[in-house]
């Protein structure tokens, strides 16, 4: 099974299963002597932990983060740094439960990528879905804490701003609520709503989809690059390469379908410095694939967790018609803990373009 990498120079791999002894990443191309301790990896990994919230998956996995290789200690700073080779962080399993999946090893899940994984492979992991399940993002949570030292003037932040078709109201955004709620929503007057909505959703034996934002502030102009290396599309790809993620929109996205060109196009005047000041942000802080120097904002769909109580309809392995539960322990709304997953894949996407933009221009 190849395809466990993405970046250009800061290049990320993901390794393990859900249900294996461990998962981690390696992550090659961070530049060195960047202080670096676990301690900003494990805050990261503690936002998306399984088991934080009752609407969130009840596995009780602490993913305490090691760093194995790529950093030490700099007498000059007194601090960890990294050294420029690959660093390796490795996260334990340790509250498996493969027995609740016996019973449909030979059964395909419907929504899940059971079927596909066979057909490709000849072979797939029942027990908790292997490489295709959430579980793999912790790893890629903890490259994005990386990633986040390489642009420090980069803050890049997501929220929660739909559950199924309960959408927050925009005139309320705080970002300090998103820390102070189980649903990373900026909303206060959203959470309670959402409180009722999931409890419902959760004790139905069912699941539902949601909506996440994401939005990188401090970008300079420059980063991303025309035709082939577009830096909305590099986002995309990202976003699109997370689990359960059904469609991603840059900016207004297919809000823009609905406009006219006035209406579209975002007007400049001069700042203070003669630099142009965009008037508005339609696009999304990108421009011709290239960063503007605005926000950039993208957008997310996720779908409802497959694995669900509710029993549905069928094949087995051998071709026979049947129903399937599906057992275990399950996100009721897995959108919640893919926000902190958001950041980290737009975080490992910036590195890179601020990486490959050095390399071309300087």
């Amino acid at each position: 099974m190849s395809h466990n990498t993405f970046g250009h120079l800061f290049r990320v791999t993901t390794y393990g299963e859900s249900h294996g002894a461990g998962i981690g990443c390696v992550i090659d191309g961070c530049p060195p002597l960047i202080p670096l301790d676990v301690a900003e990896i494990q805050a990261d990994l503690d936002r998306r932990r399984p088991g934080s919230s009752r609407f969130t998956t009840q596995r009780r996995e602490p993913d305490e983060a090691k760093i194995l290789s790529g950093v030490m200690f700099d007498e000059r700073t007194g601090r960890q740094v990294t050294t420029g080779t690959p660093i390796c962080i490795h996260i334990e399993n340790v509250d498996q439960r493969s027995r609740d999946y016996g019973e449909i090893k030979d059964r395909y899940r419907p929504g899940h990528a059971d079927y596909t994984y066979e057909a490709k492979y000849g072979i797939r992991d029942y027990r908790g879905g292997g490489r295709s399940s959430a579980r793999e993002t912790a790893a890629r949570v903890a490259a994005g804490a990386v990633a986040r030292k390489v642009i420090p003037g980069v803050r890049v932040r997501a929220a929660l701003v739909q559950i199924g078709r309960l959408s927050i109201d925009r005139t309320r955004w705080d970002w300090e609520e998103t820390q102070r709620n189980p649903f990373f929503t900026p909303d206060p007057d959203a959470v309670g709503k959402f409180t009722h909505y999931l409890d419902a959703i959760r004790k139905g034996g069912s699941s539902v989809g949601a909506v996440v934002e994401v939005v990188a502030e401090g970008a300079p102009a420059g980063w991303g690059a025309p035709i082939y290396a577009k830096l909305d599309a590099e986002i995309a790809a990202a976003l699109m390469g997370v689990n359960a993620v059904k469609g991603v929109e840059i900016g207004d996205g297919f809000s823009a379908a609905a406009l006219t060109g006035e209406d579209n196009a975002d007007e400049m005047r001069a700042d203070d410095g003669g630099a142009p000041r965009f008037l508005s942000n339609h696009a999304g802080g990108i421009l011709g694939g290239i960063s503007t120097g605005q926000p950039i904002v993208a957008r997310f769909a996720v779908k409802p967790t497959s694995s669900i109580l509710q029993p549905r309809r069928t094949v087995t392995r051998q071709g026979e018609e049947t129903d399937i539960v599906t057992k275990g322990r399950h996100d009721p709304c897995v959108g919640i803990r893919a926000v902190p997953v958001a950041e980290a894949m737009v975080a490992c996407v910036l590195a890179d373009a601020f990486l490959r933009h050095r390399g071309q221009v300087g």
